[in-house]
């Protein structure tokens, strides 16, 4: 996509939402795909990634949800795991046929993250990914893992709300904190953009 299309977009909206869905191309992260890595979306891929810089750019609240974690983190110049069964050892991050796994992560305290979900640090993660955030990008962090070290969270630090989860919120109620979390910041967003082009007061005479 010409990045003034996605800039244009961008200056339209009050925060961003990528959601899951495929695989990222492998070759966006110099990988050659693994025989379970599925076909690419390259359409998808450019539109997002496109949407994504323009966003950053104009410090445009956003979030990541599952494949939007991960190009995220592509888009940041990091890895991913392409199959975690290689890494774990079975299929518990993606059982199958839409049956989404809820499995307990820990949340870093002082992250953007950990003042969405308040006092308690622990986050019943609803799963469903094949693949995982390997190499983080330049400018994340990292916000939770999972017991056996998978990574389920990072941040975007140089902008003021770019959280990106690899689990899926819309499937638990309780994490409508999260959501909660980007309209919030989306209304900051729309009433700072509203105060610096409001025309300026005519003078009395």
């Amino acid at each position: 996509m010409d990045p003034a299309v996605a800039r244009g977009i961008i200056a339209s909206l009050d925060g961003l939402i990528l959601s899951g869905g495929a695989d990222v191309d492998p070759a966006r992260y110099a990988q050659e795909p693994h025989e379970r890595t599925g076909a690419p979306r390259a359409d998808r891929d450019g539109f997002e990634a496109a949407l994504l810089d323009a966003a950053i750019e104009a410090e445009l609240p956003f979030l990541g949800i599952c494949r939007g974690a991960q190009v995220l983190n592509v888009e940041r110049g990091g890895t991913l795991i392409q199959h975690l069964p290689d890494a774990v050892g079975d299929d518990r991050y993606q059982l199958g046929d839409g049956v989404f796994n809820p499995i307990e992560v820990e949340v870093d305290a002082g992250t953007r993250l950990a003042g969405l979900l308040g006092e308690d640090l622990r986050a019943r993660a609803h799963l469903y990914h094949h693949q995982a955030i390997d190499e983080v990008g330049d400018g994340l962090t990292v916000t939770s893992r999972t017991a056996d070290g998978v990574i389920e969270s990072i941040e975007l630090d140089s902008v003021p709300f770019g959280v990106a989860v690899q689990w899926h919120p819309e499937e638990n109620p309780e994490d409508r904190r999260i959501f909660e979390g980007l309209v919030r910041a989306a209304r900051d967003h729309r009433a700072a953009r509203a105060s610096s082009t409001a025309a300026p007061a005519k003078e009395q005479p």
